[in-house]
């Protein structure tokens, strides 16, 4: 049975309490009535029972008992309207894991927004998120909606949102406490029904310290966490998520991994987690003689990905050309991952033109 806890004497730590406790749902007095009909509206949706078998669930490959964990953890995420922090490093299935709370609870049917905070420049964040009206500004030819708006009603996924500056967080602050928000260039705020999952591969806690990051905000995000494990963690499943990913990406009948291959990525790191094992995989299938069959060879994991560029002795920046190869691969790796492998973000990202980032993608043979 969802409970809710509608209550006069709200607070941040009552409110925390009660959905860390299970609670449905929190909302302090006074109540609109509208938001009160939301609010049983998503109750009757909560299924009775895990809805397993979609689409989304069986992309959370695995059997280790972490993978094991988080799968369960989301079962019981999915029948609740609490705010949800996804703790991951970079490639580890943030994401995906917001799409499976989503599609696993009440909301299923209602949009699911997906936002890179990281990706969007600053002086565009309020209009993207809350929207604006025809002449709030120059370029404004017609009233938009924002990511708040398009989510209504279901569930705005905040990815990366260690990356919002402070004027943004106090905005994004009013509108998870108020459920309003109010376009550029209006006077009057609109009511929205949104849940949000936030995520981040930095550590927030650590930023709120540094003053980088609101704490108000923080204890509005980090209501329950959901920590993804990284794929080094998991390595009795890299056998079978790779068979998996191959199988996908495989024209026709699925590529084998050799032996040689399979020893080649238990021994790997994998910093970049499962999207950096699928990009392996990929590569191995383009560069193969036989499309039936990958080699360790075939992988190509070559000393910066196994990072023994990162082990040389700090005192060795000589061939001068090299150390500055390796600093600069170093930097186009880490934006390509910021923005989603986005290149043209990735390139604004470091400050150069598109040309000159595929110039630089080419010398270094990133793929």
């Amino acid at each position: 049975m969802p409970v809710a806890v509608i209550t006069a004497f709200g607070s941040a730590e009552n409110a925390v309490a009660a959905l860390k406790a299970g609670a449905f749902d929190y909302l302090a007095k006074p109540v609109a009535l509208e938001q009160l009909r939301a609010l049983v509206k998503q109750a009757l949706k909560v299924p009775d029972k895990p809805t397993g078998g979609t689409a989304a669930a069986s992309q959370l490959l695995g059997e280790s008992p972490a993978i094991q964990h988080v799968r369960g953890l989301i079962e019981r995420l999915a029948k609740s309207q609490a705010p949800v922090f996804i703790n991951g490093e970079s490639g580890s299935g943030k994401e995906l894991a917001a799409r499976m709370i989503h599609s696993g609870g009440p909301r299923a049917t209602q949009p699911f927004i997906a936002v890179n905070c990281g990706a969007i420049p600053e002086q565009l964040m309020e209009s993207e998120f809350f929207g604006y009206r025809k002449g709030a500004f120059t370029g404004a030819e017609a009233d938009r909606d924002g990511f708040f708006q398009a989510a209504n009603g279901g569930t705005l996924f905040l990815d990366e949102v260690a990356d919002l500056p402070l004027a943004m967080q106090v905005k994004l602050l009013r509108a998870i406490q108020e459920k309003k928000v109010r376009k550029v260039g209006s006077t009057a705020e609109e009511p929205v029904d949104v849940r949000i999952i936030s995520a981040t591969h930095k550590k927030l806690p650590a930023l709120v310290e540094a003053g980088a990051f609101r704490q108000d905000l923080f204890y509005r995000l980090h209501v329950i966490e959901l920590a993804m494990p990284p794929l080094r963690e998991m390595q009795e499943d890299i056998a079978g998520i790779a068979d998996a990913i191959l199988a996908r990406l495989s024209r026709g009948a699925p590529a084998r991994l050799e032996a040689d291959a399979h020893a080649a990525l238990q021994r790997y790191p994998f910093p970049g987690n499962v999207r950096e094992l699928e990009n392996i995989l990929e590569r191995g299938l383009s560069l193969t003689a036989d499309p039936q069959r990958i080699t360790a060879a075939d992988l190509h994991l070559t000393p910066y990905e196994d990072e023994q560029d990162s082990a040389m002795p700090p005192g060795e920046k000589w061939p001068l050309q090299d150390y500055l190869d390796r600093v600069e691969r170093q930097a186009i790796n880490e934006a390509l991952e910021k923005t989603r492998f986005n290149r043209t973000a990735a390139a604004k990202l470091l400050g150069i033109t598109f040309r000159a980032m595929r110039y630089r993608m080419e010398r270094l043979g990133i793929k």
